[in-house]
C-alpha cells in the first residue's frame, strides 16, 4: 500500500485539485480514495489487477459526489450580502392561497365522484399511511384489489386536476 500511495497520490493530488480548486479537499479526496481501496481490498481479500485504474475510478467518483453535495446544497452566500427584500417570505401570496383553495376544491370535487372504496383507499393510503394489507383487511377485499382501487383513483384524481388547470 505504501509503494502505490508513493507512486499515485501525487497524480491522484492533480486530477483532484484541478477539479476541485481547493488543496484540503483535493488532498482529503485522495486520502479517503486511498482508505477506499484499502477497505475494497480487506473486503474482497484480492488486490486490483490494475490499481491505478481502480484508484482513478475511486478518485472521479469522489469528485461527482463532492459536486452533487454543492448542486443540492446551492451557493452559499453570507446572510449580510442579502438583501432584505430577497428574503423568502414563509406565507404564501395571496394569489398562491387562492389557488391552493381552487386546487382543493377540485381534488374535493375529484374524489367525491369517485366509488366509496376506491375513495376509501386512497385516503387510507395517502392520508393515514395504511399499507395495502391493512386497507385489505380493513375493507375486506384482497391487497391486489386495493392496488386496483388506489391506482384508479390516483389516475382519475389526476385527470380531473389536469382537466381543472392543475
Amino acid at each position: 500500500m505504501d509503494g502505490l500511495f508513493r507512486e499515485y497520490h501525487r497524480e491522484l493530488a492533480t486530477f483532484a485539485y484541478r477539479k476541485l480548486r481547493d488543496r484540503e479537499a483535493a488532498s482529503d479526496l485522495v486520502q479517503d480514495a486511498f482508505v477506499r481501496y484499502i477497505a475494497h481490498v480487506r473486503q474482497t481479500g484480492t488486490v486490483a489487477e490494475t490499481p491505478r485504474f481502480f484508484l482513478w475510478r475511486i478518485a472521479s467518483n469522489l469528485v461527482l459526489d463532492i459536486a452533487r453535495r454543492e448542486r443540492r446544497r446551492g451557493q452559499m452566500v453570507a446572510l449580510d450580502a442579502v438583501s432584505p427584500h430577497e428574503l423568502a417570505d414563509i406565507a404564501p401570496s395571496p394569489e398562491r392561497r387562492l389557488s391552493a383553495r381552487q386546487e382543493y376544491g377540485a381534488l374535493r370535487r375529484a374524489l367525491d365522484e369517485l366509488p366509496t372504496n376506491a375513495r376509501t383507499a386512497l385516503l387510507l393510503n395517502r392520508v393515514e399511511q395504511m399499507t395495502h394489507a391493512q386497507i385489505a383487511v380493513r375493507l375486506g377485499v384482497s391487497s391486489s384489489m386495493v392496488n386496483k382501487y388506489i391506482s384508479r383513483a390516483l389516475t382519475h384524481c389526476v385527470v380531473r386536476l389536469s382537466e381543472a388547470g392543475f
